[in-house]
């Protein structure tokens, strides 16, 4: 019964998501205004029923309080909206230290990113407002930490990140004054709601133990379950035959 609900829940979330993103394109901004405050608690209620870790779900929430917040569209509650999405970052970092494995060559896959950070923030800085530069140093820099860590959950993480990166960029960018496709919000949108929803899946493997080694730097070791004692149990026989 839980498992049919959590699907359900999962369902309801992509189609809250068509929707939204149909609404985002066609320009109908009441609904997606409505829609959008639903996404992440539609998530985090699959993630608490899936049996994932609190902290993940208080993730999720979080980023449905930056959502809500950022409907404001500037002022104080956009900055209180980034500091929803920045203590939202906080909890996924804790959660990559807890879940995440160990990748073998750190600095390799560090350096990427925190070139990444530096470069956005040099094209950034000269279109911020003033009052805005600090607050987007520091959430960024919180972004760039969590798309870096979450390269120790394997490729659903790793997408994540990414598409978590890229989402805000977009949005740092229309700030700054950059041009801007048309229908820009649909952009943001299209990649934020999957880089959340890939973060969860990755959350919820890794705490489950289903991260591939090959794919997180892992050390390869056989999981414990059946398959090891089945392994044990074979061993233990061929050394009886021997000694017979």
């Amino acid at each position: 019964m839980k498992a049919a609900v959590a699907r359900a829940a999962f369902a309801a979330f992509g189609a809250v998501t068509v929707v939204h993103l149909g609404a985002l394109l066609a320009g109908a901004g009441t609904v997606a205004h409505v829609t959008k405050p639903a996404l992440m608690p539609l998530l985090a209620l699959y993630a608490v029923l899936s049996g994932g870790p609190r902290l993940l779900a208080a993730a999720l929430l979080l980023g449905c309080a930056g959502d809500t917040l950022l409907l404001a569209d500037g002022g104080t509650l956009f900055l209180l909206g980034m500091g929803g999405f920045a203590a939202g970052h906080v909890c996924y970092l804790l959660l990559f230290a807890r879940h995440g494995s160990r990748p073998r060559h750190p600095y390799r896959v560090a350096v990427p990113y925190a070139a990444a950070w530096i470069a956005v923030l040099v094209l950034l800085w000269p279109g911020l407002d003033a009052g805005m530069r600090l607050p987007v140093a520091v959430y960024s820099l919180l972004l760039t930490a969590t798309g870096l860590c979450a390269t120790s959950t394997g490729l659903p993480g790793v997408a994540g990140g990414l598409l978590f990166l890229l989402s805000d960029t977009l949005l740092a960018g229309r700030m700054a004054g950059w041009p801007q496709a048309p229908a820009p919000q649909f952009w943001v949108m299209a990649t934020y709601v999957p880089a959340q929803c890939l973060l969860a899946l990755a959350v919820l493997a890794a705490a489950a133990g289903r991260t591939e080694p090959g794919n997180t730097g892992g050390t390869g070791a056989m999981p414990p379950g059946p398959s090891r004692s089945r392994a044990r149990t074979r061993t233990r026989t061929r050394h009886a035959d021997v000694t017979s």
